[in-house]
C-alpha cells in the first residue's frame, strides 16, 4: 500500500478554467531517477483533469493500471490522492478530508483569491504523506479492528498452550475438584472418540 501523491487544487475558476494547485507533496522513490519529471509533471496533469471533473461537495475515484486517483471536492477546494490499487479507498477519502481541514485551518479561505499556482511548500501535506503511508493512521475504524485482530490472535492460542511446564490437559483434569466425576467421564470418553477420528 503506498500513496504517491498529495494535492490541493482551486476548483471554482471560471467555466473551462484548469484548477489551480494550491499545495502539492509527493513521494517518486519507486520511480528511476530519469522518469520522475516526468511522473511528476503527468500527476499534475491528471490532478488538474480528475479536480475539474470532481462535481462540488462529491467524492469520486478514478482507476488507471495499478493505482487510483481520489478526488474530494468541497465548495471549491479540492484534494486530489495517488494511491496504489491496494490503499483501503475509505482510508483514502478519510486522508483527503483530513488534508482539507487542515488546510482549512492553516490559510482560512484566502485560498478563494489565488491567481496562479502555489509553489510554496506546505509541510504539513509532505508529513501527511509519509504518515499515512499505513491506511490505519488515516482511518481510526481501521485501527482500532488491526488492534482486535492482534487480540483475537492471542485469544485463539490453544489450552495445550496456556499450560504451564509441560502440564498435561489429563492430569489436570483427574486433580480437578471442580470437575464431578461425570465430567471427567465425559471428557475422557470425548477424547477417546476424537482419537479414532483423527485425520492424519
Amino acid at each position: 500500500m503506498k500513496i504517491t501523491a498529495l494535492l490541493v487544487l482551486k476548483c471554482t475558476g471560471a467555466e473551462g478554467s484548469d484548477p489551480l494547485i494550491l499545495a502539492n507533496a509527493s513521494d517518486l522513490n519507486h520511480f528511476g531517477y530519469f522518469q520522475r519529471s516526468s511522473v511528476r509533471e503527468f500527476i499534475v496533469f491528471v490532478a488538474r483533469t480528475v479536480a475539474k471533473r470532481t462535481p462540488l461537495g462529491q467524492r469520486q475515484s478514478v482507476q488507471h493500471e495499478e493505482y487510483k486517483v481520489h478526488a474530494y471536492n468541497t465548495n471549491g477546494l479540492c484534494a486530489v490522492g495517488f494511491m496504489d490499487d491496494h490503499y483501503p479507498i475509505r482510508s483514502s477519502f478519510s486522508l483527503l478530508n483530513q488534508v482539507l481541514d487542515e488546510y482549512q485551518k492553516a490559510f482560512g479561505e484566502s485560498w478563494r483569491t489565488v491567481q496562479a499556482d502555489s509553489t510554496q511548500p506546505w509541510p504539513y501535506l509532505n508529513d501527511a504523506l509519509t504518515k499515512f503511508q499505513d491506511p490505519a493512521e488515516a482511518d481510526k475504524l481501521m485501527k482500532i479492528q488491526r488492534e482486535l485482530d492482534e487480540t483475537k490472535i492471542i485469544l485463539h492460542k490453544t489450552i495445550d498452550s496456556v499450560l504451564a511446564r509441560g502440564e498435561k490437559l489429563d492430569s489436570l483434569v483427574e486433580k480437578s475438584s471442580d470437575l464431578s466425576a461425570a465430567s471427567q467421564m465425559f471428557y475422557k470418553q470425548a477424547k477417546k472418540t476424537n482419537q479414532c477420528c483423527t485425520i492424519l
